[in-house]
């Protein structure tokens, strides 16, 4: 602990030398980085420079070799002996003084042409190949002049050049070449500082060979592995390069790839960035000296005030700090921590009552009350005894609040502290407020023999005292309180679970309003079944236990059938066929609707694909709740099933009920507008039992009413509900809207709605809710049953989907 205290109190020395070392480091580093940017840009504009120069100097190398050449060539074209040899019309002849003539000027290639280009004789084999060479040398010679080229020769680069003969007319031509190898590379090497290679790429291939070159073989192979004219990485560094080409013809291509070390170039400036790094570690030493003195000026009488600090930590709050009296920022400091020891040691105890203590009444809090159980049922465990809690909540404050107001709500809370601690419990017992209007009773130490007769008793003492009416300023005040109990060890096993039995105990009396009531398993078991079915619905879904069912449409003029209304059912594994209404309002409650919702869409969609691909024309709809309206990201989960089925957002009636919209009447008009831009139909399922049907009807941008069943079933013996049935019709034709009735259960409900020209019905009467798999064939036998003319034009077919 004092090594920790001891870090703590270092720790600003240590942030005060690190902070004017790190400024430092940081303005040497930025220096050092600007320094290194520029150099290296300086480096490579001087190496580009560089290899500029080495282009201009190995064109001039090579012009300087090709003049060599044309001279020696021209001497040989005036020279008696060869022209002697001319005249022989000897080949061989030609072909040694061409040989020996090559020989003195260094010449490897030696050739006698004829005025029309085509090889005489040669001092070498194997010339034939450079016939392509010699026609493009013929055209830059024209007619009498000398002309050069560079050209592959068996896999090496030459230079050739191509002399006249006149006697005094051109008589032939005379060939002279040499390998363009090491000297000249060596030469360009000592003139430049450059590394030099001389690649070939020959006819047809893709590949550069390297002929000759001044770097080292292991060099040499990294080079011809690595693409030209771009930053070489070569074993002993990187490389700047600039490739010249020196031939491109029909014998292959030769190029000079000239490099220049960028390392060689950036050397002379590392040593300037050596004394720069010097510089930094002797003002790093610099400044590390000063800033550790500097820090333990500032932080010695800090540490002062930390241990003054501690003290208070400890509760120590009579000690004076000392430091008071300086003039600096650090007196003020040690004023400030003296003014907080003097109001910590006063706020102490305020902070104590306020954390277990209500304001209001004077009596312990929930965390107080709590605390006090949970010490209660740790004596009881030692001693063999019980514990109870006695937990009442006022009936009826809301409305005292609401009349009398929040003043007299505070006087009637207080009066009933009163009573309950003077009048109602016993002497040793707890009595907290937990919150609101919410009190609670700790009887302690109970004999577990009689405690819950014990614990009735009580509860029964304060049911009689709060039916004695409270005077709250000069108004008479009648009060009454539901009351719960619950026991330890008997109902729970730790105080959380014990607390909250009491207040179910407490809530079932106010629900049942005979008397306290002492808690019961069988009064939660709705609890832990809400619970438990939360967790089987995430399985059912998980694990494929939910069906899809699909209940006949048909079109009442044609009899055919033109859709489905599809059914959520789910196959339980143990309890069977579970009733929709079991389980769906317990998913509209939870908020669950909405992945039931998602499921039944995807299921749908598949079942649409099927049934189209099959020759059936349907369009689909999905009946949503009002979560489903009220989530906003809704549209796109909705468009994004539809593109990974691919399935039309026309083939898609949205059914919505009036109760749904009017929860939150513009969200979901709002999503409902989305919806119905991604094209969707939209629907208003049991039409006709909202309350606000019309007011909204002219703002939803609906297609289609559904006349809820209620007003079907029993239209053709009730004349109410006839009529109700016949203003639906004529409302939703009025208005463009397609009318679809459902409960159709007999023959005569059928020819009725006909004769309304209702547009669609369904119910039993047609056919029950059927499983996915079997609708299909059902619907072609009605179909074969049932032949009558298609519909008109523009007609649709629907497949409502529905959660119940």
């Amino acid at each position: 602990m004092q090594t920790l205290r001891g870090m703590t109190r270092r720790s600003l020395g240590v942030r005060i030398v690190l902070l004017f070392l790190g400024l430092l480091l940081a303005v040497q580093a930025v220096s050092f980085i600007a320094i290194r940017a520029t150099i290296d840009r300086n480096a490579r504009t001087s190496i580009a420079s560089s290899l500029l120069a080495g282009d201009h100097l190995l064109h001039r190398l090579l012009d300087q070799n090709a003049q060599k050449l044309i001279q020696g060539a021209s001497l040989l074209a005036a020279d008696y002996g060869f022209r002697s040899a001319l005249a022989s019309h000897d080949n061989d002849t030609i072909a040694s003084v061409l040989a020996n003539h090559g020989d003195r000027i260094g010449a490897t290639v030696s050739a006698l042409l004829d005025t029309g280009f085509a090889l005489r004789a040669a001092a070498q084999p194997g010339l034939e190949e450079l016939q392509p060479a010699i026609h493009r040398l013929a055209e830059r010679a024209g007619s009498s002049k000398p002309a050069s080229e560079v050209v592959v020769l068996g896999r090496r680069p030459f230079q050739l050049v191509l002399v006249p003969m006149r006697a005094p007319v051109v008589v032939g031509w005379v060939l002279m070449g040499f390998p363009i190898d090491r000297p000249l590379t060596d030469e360009m090497r000592d003139l430049s500082s450059l590394q030099v290679s001389l690649q070939v790429r020959e006819h047809g291939s893709t590949e550069w060979r390297t002929a000759v070159s001044t770097l080292p073989p292991d060099a040499v192979a990294a080079l011809e592995a690595q693409v030209p004219d771009a930053p070489l990485r070569l074993p002993d560094g990187e490389y700047s390069s600039r490739q010249v080409m020196l031939a491109q013809g029909v014998t292959g291509e030769v190029s000079a790839l000239l490099m220049r070390s960028v390392d060689e170039a950036v050397a002379p400036y590392r040593r300037l960035q050596f004394g720069l790094a010097a510089l930094t570690l002797l003002g790093v030493v610099v400044f590390a000296v000063g800033s550790v003195l500097t820090a333990r000026r500032v932080t010695t009488p800090i540490r002062r005030l930390a241990a003054a600090a501690e003290r208070l930590g400890a509760g120590d709050y009579t000690t004076p700090l000392a430091g008071r009296h300086r003039a600096d920022e650090i007196g003020e400091l040690a004023q400030s921590f003296e003014r907080m020891r003097i109001s910590i040691a006063d706020q102490q105890q305020e902070i104590l009552k306020l954390a277990y203590w209500d304001t209001l009444t004077g009596l312990p809090n929930r965390v107080r009350f709590r605390n006090a159980v949970t010490e209660a049922t740790e004596a009881a465990r030692t001693a063999g005894r019980s514990v109870a809690v006695v937990m009442l909540d006022l009936d009826r404050f809301k409305h005292v609040n609401d009349v009398l107001g929040y003043r007299v709500g505070d006087l009637m809370l207080k009066g009933v502290a009163e009573r309950l601690v003077q009048q109602a419990v016993r002497g040793g017992d707890l009595v907290a407020r937990l919150d609101g209007d919410e009190f609670a009773v700790l009887l302690a130490d109970l004999d577990p023999a009689n405690d819950q007769a014990l614990a009735l008793a009580v509860a029964q003492r304060i049911n009689q005292a709060m039916d004695r009416s409270l005077t709250l300023e000069d108004q008479a005040v009648d009060i009454s309180a539901s009351i719960g109990v619950a026991l330890w060890p008997h109902h729970a096993a730790d105080t959380d679970t014990l607390l909250s039995r009491a207040e179910v105990a407490m809530y079932s009396a106010k629900r049942r309003r005979d008397g306290p009531t002492v808690y019961d398993a069988k009064l939660d078991a709705a609890s832990s079944q809400t619970l438990s079915l939360l967790t089987e619905l995430r399985h059912a879904v998980d694990h494929g236990e939910l069906r899809l069912y699909l209940q006949p449409k048909l079109g009442l003029d044609t009899a055919r059938v033109v859709g489905a209304e599809a059914l959520m059912r789910w196959q339980h594994p143990q309890r069977g066929l579970v009733p929709p209404m079991e389980f769906i309002p317990f998913a509209e409650q939870t908020g669950f609707v909405r992945v039931l919702t998602m499921w039944v869409f995807e299921q749908a969609a598949r079942e649409w694909k099927r049934l189209h691909d099959n020759g059936l024309q349907l369009t689909l709809s999905v009946n949503l709740s009002t979560r489903d309206l009220l989530d906003q990201e809704l549209p796109q989960k909705f468009e994004a099933l539809l593109i990974r089925h691919t399935v039309p957002a026309e083939a898609f009636c949205l059914e919505i009920t009036e109760s749904a919209i009017m929860d939150d009447p513009e969200r979901a008009l709002g999503t409902l507008e989305r919806l119905n831009g991604l094209g969707f139909r939209l629907s208003i399922d049991d039409f006709g039992t909202g309350y606000s049907s019309l007011a909204y009807l002219k703002r939803l941008p609906v297609d289609e009413l559904k006349i809820d069943k209620s007003f079907v079933l029993s239209m053709e013996r009730d004349l109410d509900d006839a009529r109700i049935v016949r203003s639906t019709i004529d409302l939703a034709h009025g208005l463009g809207l397609t009318v679809v009735a459902e409960g159709v259960e007999n023959a005569q409900s059928w020819e009725l709605l006909r004769a309304l020209h209702c547009d669609e019905a369904q119910g039993f009467h047609m056919s029950r809710p059927l499983p996915a798999d079997e609708f299909l064939r059902w619907s072609m036998l009605w179909t074969a049953r049932h032949a009558q003319p298609a519909l008109p034009a523009g007609s649709g077919s629907d497949i409502t989907v529905t959660l119940h």
